[in-house]
């Protein structure tokens, strides 16, 4: 059993509602500023305010298309938000921010759990804090949910395995299998073969086997399968081609084959957890260090600590050997490597910080420095159009300075006795890089069609057809708040998953949009300006622009009225 940390001064209750109000200030700030990203963020908002819009809550629907690829409880929740404060980003990246901030409070659990309350508070603020969590947590993807809920799953499984038998070992255990479950219904299988594949691991490697009595696994799995089990059944009854797409496509041919044309490098989640992890990536290494004192030897009375570290490396693994690489893969990583750091840091008190620590923030805040200057003066190197240059100047200037200064300071600071002004600057340098980050212009990307989607929801009567033309623009869709017809379209919709003669009028080829664009009924266009010039350059096809960003034109048949 671990030891007793010693009578908590402060309740649990107060600090976990001070970190939900700096973690929620923090996350919820300008959250819905810029316009939703394309593809990602306009996919999983589009299929939210389908669901409400149908009241379909089994099969998800892209452009009105069944989109097998993912179980629906992000979309559950995007569209009970929209609901409740209307369409908008603010809504949809709302579910994303609180589950970063529930998994903020995780990581104070656990640390303060297994390590004392300096520990919690330490874990949270490690993990709030590192660059790649609050990236995340502001972005509408499925990864920062899944992470958590599997996150916690293992953390219940963990602090239930180490209590006595009992009322709350009971509650942790069955905990660790509605998490999974959830976590399931997020993002699939992950949800609870990598959580299983890890419990399992550390049983086999580390002999734990006795930690398992009791695990309540009769009311546990009847809980597992109460939470995860109806939609999966519903949604097969519906469509008799998701299970073999969802079960076979989009997860063993997605992990064993490069299909997703998701390609990167085998070695690439090294810098990004290195970088992720800034500004805590200098204290790795002495955590794991001070964590696993005594080796292997004392591995079965070190049983915490490596529970987190087989945590951290078979997920790693996974991802790493995994033939599908996204850089939001690799957040289920960060949680237990922030409980470790933050232990380390509690352990440490008011000791001076070790030179590695310091060494690491000072050099990736000076390297952040040097490509804010680079940019500055060559921003070819990283921005494609003038405007993003001229809007961005102002904040690359901030960016250089903050880091810059942070970096000069901690590099005075570094032989100080009392390790308490070092870590105040580390977190002073990264609040302010942080707003800095929130606060720059985002809508100076041009992949997105946000105001031609509401010039089209203002012209366009309910009767008009639009079509997007050899493309798919997901954010539209959202905008406009309405479906939308595909010319000769090739990207990741599947129409062969839903109803034929539905897919056949949506999806058209050229000589159809040529046919229907002669007639009498009032038709509308989107595409991108390459793909529209040979278009307008035939002098038989009559168009008329009703409005056009850098990347884009609207056009129609008809003029405006």
């Amino acid at each position: 059993m671990i030891s007793e940390p010693p009578p908590p001064t402060v309740s649990w209750r107060r600090d976990l509602l001070w970190l939900i109000l700096i973690s929620g200030a923090a996350y919820f700030l300008l959250l819905g500023r810029s316009p939703l990203n394309n593809p990602d963020e306009g996919r999983y908002a589009e299929i939210s305010r389908e669901m409400a819009s149908t009241g379909d809550w089994v099969t998800p629907r892209l452009d009105g298309v069944a989109y097998f690829e993912k179980p629906p409880l992000m979309y559950w929740a995007g569209a009970v938000m929209q609901d409740v404060f209307g369409p908008g980003e603010w809504s949809v990246r709302a579910v994303v921010a609180l589950f970063s901030i529930a998994g903020i409070g995780a990581a104070y659990i656990a640390g303060r759990s297994l390590h004392g309350r300096d520990a919690g508070v330490w874990s949270a603020t490690v993990l709030g804090t590192s660059l790649l969590y609050f990236a995340l947590g502001r972005i509408l993807l499925l990864d920062m949910a899944v992470s958590v809920l599997m996150s916690a799953s293992l953390i219940c499984f963990l602090l239930g395995a180490l209590a006595a038998a009992g009322r709350r070992r009971r509650a942790l255990f069955l905990g660790f299998y509605a998490f999974a479950a959830l976590a399931t219904l997020t993002k699939g299988l992950i949800g609870f073969v990598l959580p299983g594949a890890v419990i399992l691991l550390w049983l086999l490697v580390f002999n734990q086997w006795r930690r398992l009595r009791p695990f309540h696994p009769a009311s546990g799995f009847l809980l597992f399968f109460a939470i995860a089990a109806p939609w999966h059944l519903m949604v097969a009854a519906r469509n008799p081609s998701w299970a073999h797409f969802y079960f076979v496509q989009e997860h063993f041919q997605r992990f064993s084959t490069t299909e997703a044309h998701r390609v990167m490098p085998w070695w690439i989640f090294a810098p990004i957890v290195l970088l992720g992890l800034f500004p805590w990536t200098g204290f790795l290494w002495p955590a794991l260090r001070d964590a696993l004192a005594g080796g292997w030897a004392r591995r079965n009375g070190n049983s915490p600590a490596w529970f987190l570290v087989t945590w951290a490396a078979f997920i790693f693994l996974f991802f790493t050997k995994s033939q599908s690489k996204l850089i939001p893969y690799i957040l289920p990583v960060f949680p237990p490597l922030a409980v470790l750091i933050g232990a380390g840091i509690a352990r440490r008190g008011r000791a001076r910080v070790e030179p590695l620590p310091l060494l690491a923030f000072i050099s990736i805040s000076w390297l952040l420095a040097a490509l804010a200057v680079a940019i500055l003066l060559r921003p070819g190197l990283a921005l494609r159009e003038p405007d993003q240059a001229a809007a961005l100047r102002p904040w690359l200037v901030l960016l250089a300075a903050v880091t810059a200064a942070g970096g000069a300071t901690a590099f005075l600071l570094r032989r100080r006795p009392d390790g308490r002004p070092a870590l105040r600057c580390i977190l002073a340098t990264t609040a302010l890089l942080f707003a800095i980050l929130v606060a720059a212009p985002h809508d100076i990307d041009h992949r997105g069609t946000k105001e031609l989607a509401l010039e089209a929801r203002a012209m366009a009567a309910p009767g008009d057809r639009i079509y997007h033309y050899h493309e798919f623009f997901h954010d539209f869709t959202f905008y406009a708040g309405r479906t939308v017809g595909l010319v000769r379209y090739g990207g990741e919709l599947e129409p062969q998953n839903d109803d034929p003669a539905r897919m056949s009028r949506l999806f058209i080829t050229d000589a159809e949009f040529l046919r229907q664009w002669a007639g009498p009924e009032r038709i509308f266009a989107v595409a991108k300006k390459s793909e529209a010039k040979e278009l307008f350059a035939d002098p038989a096809f009559q168009y008329h622009i009703l409005g056009e960003d850098p990347r884009h034109y609207l056009f129609s048949n008809r003029q405006a009225p």
